[in-house]
């Protein structure tokens, strides 16, 4: 391995190697195990005599640090953890002194869907797919595909647009499943739907300006407007989703309309056309986020607003976090002609392009058909475990917790009966101490009086669902306001 070690300033240079090579064990730098450079190398680099770094080796040794074995050279032969505390000097990113501080806007950022880890038993988490369904297979063969084509046989870096064979997939595959009108020049590859709100942040808005988002919504998207300097203002949603009729002006507006999350309407015809109305009347851009409308169960899906948009003010964004996994970090942007030029030059700027051979591969799993028939088979694991929440919780948690109706996506939230007293955190503390991961519905909201809880059913198998209910409905019977939750 390459070693710098500093030797400036004054004294003996065989005292400077020593303690330096021994401070990079001690803190860790060095670990036990690894193989230092001969004598020889090391000298060289450090531009002293070959006897100074022998000597320091030979101290080293003898003090226990370093181990010579004949014909292998020398290694580090003390673990970190048992000279932790032995006074050696501290590294310079524990010393007392206060390094670079970010500006006061980014200091404390809570994440607002992270909980202290505990041991889960019951995995009623929100968000993620389930990875057994993931194709590994499939995926495993279109990957090689991808590396024995000419994903890395290109010199020069690609488009920030994406690789155009992906972007040809997710226009077509969006316009056969979901209606969306597109061609592949309308499609910004990127990393998640989180990028794609950030690049779409970046091109439409200034500081000052006002942004309508969802209350209770999704708060990555909230936070986000919020740190790039937009007036962002919570607007209430209801069964059918957002309140068209609360909006104020604005310069763009957030809305899951296909399947509001967190609480899972559909906006109806008469409020997409009322939406659109407004984004014209206030030139504005509505964002879409069609998050996992791939998972519909039943009920026929209406357009999106995307379809029915006639002006070019709608940006549809989409992601195969819910479908593939999350960690591909793969989503995409759907905009207006007049847009994608903006979002092209703030993705090269941002990243410049997604990795070649994931798009790559991705894209061949479109063509053959591998992705339609993986997204069938997992659309009939989650419908069963979409059914089985339902009915379990409407019976567990009966005169206490209602489901709200729900025919998509993930997860499934539960209100408070109507004057039912409930303390939502309190819940999900008593659950996660038996072992069930649930969260709290007001961690996606802004205003008050919005109790409940999300169940998500991507990392739970049926098999669990009616165990981990029970045991949440006895965190039910616990928390009720007065009593202790354990």
């Amino acid at each position: 391995m390459d070693i710098h070690v500093s030797i400036e300033g004054r004294g003996d240079r065989i005292e400077r190697v020593y303690r330096a090579l021994r401070d990079a064990v001690l803190d860790g730098r060095l670990r036990h195990g690894e193989r230092l450079p001969a004598t020889r190398e090391l000298a060289v680099s450090l531009g002293v005599s070959r006897s100074t770094v022998s000597t320091a080796y030979e101290r080293l040794t003898a003090e226990g640090y370093l181990a010579a074995r004949v014909g292998s050279g020398t290694f580090v032969a003390m673990p970190v953890q048992v000279v932790s505390g032995s006074g050696a000097r501290p590294t310079k990113s524990a010393s007392a002194r206060q390094g670079a501080l970010p500006v006061p806007t980014w200091r404390d950022l809570a994440d607002p869907l992270w909980t202290e880890p505990r041991p889960i038993a019951y995995d009623f988490s929100v968000g993620s797919p389930d990875p057994a369904l993931f194709p590994a297979d499939a995926w495993r063969r279109s990957v090689a595909s991808a590396l024995r084509g000419a994903a890395l046989r290109t010199a020069h870096y690609t488009d920030p647009a994406g690789v155009e064979r992906l972007r040809a997939g997710i226009a077509r595959h969006l316009g056969l499943a979901r209606s969306v009108a597109a061609t592949a020049g309308d499609v910004v590859v990127t990393s998640g739907a989180q990028q794609a709100f950030d690049l779409l942040a970046r091109t439409l808005l200034q500081p000052g300006d006002t942004v309508a988002v969802e209350d209770p919504g999704y708060p990555p998207v909230r936070q986000l407007f919020e740190q790039l300097g937009a007036r962002v203002v919570p607007v209430p949603v209801d069964d059918h989703g957002l309140r068209v009729d609360l909006l104020p002006a604005a310069r763009l507006v957030y809305v899951t309309p296909s399947h509001q999350f967190p609480l899972g309407g559909v906006l109806p015809l008469e409020r997409r056309t009322a939406l659109l109305e407004w984004a014209a009347r206030n030139d504005a851009v509505i964002v879409e986020d069609d998050y996992d409308s791939e998972y519909r169960f039943g009920a026929r899906a209406l357009d999106p607003l995307q379809r029915l948009d006639a002006d070019g003010r709608v940006v549809y964004v989409g992601t195969f976090s819910k479908t593939m996994l999350p960690g591909l970090r793969l989503g995409f942007v759907v905009a207006p002609p007049s847009l994608v030029p903006a979002l092209r030059s703030a993705k090269r700027l941002t990243d410049w392009h997604n990795d070649v051979v994931t798009q790559t591969a991705m894209a061949r799993l479109l063509d053959s058909g591998a992705f339609a028939a993986h997204v069938r088979r997992a659309r009939r694991v989650y419908e069963e475990r979409h059914a089985l929440i339902g009915r379990e919780a409407g019976d567990l948690l009966s005169g206490r917790l209602a489901v709200v109706p729900s025919a998509a996506g993930l997860h499934l939230a539960l209100r408070p009966v109507d004057g039912v007293a409930f303390d939502s955190t309190r819940v999900m503390e008593a659950a996660a101490i038996a072992g069930v991961a649930v969260q709290a519905l007001p961690r996606f909201a802004v205003g008050t009086g919005w109790e409940g809880l999300l169940l998500g059913f991507g990392s739970i198998v049926s098999e669990d669902i009616p165990d981990g209910l029970r045991l949440l409905a006895e965190a039910v019977g616990r928390s009720r306001p007065g009593r202790p939750t354990a």
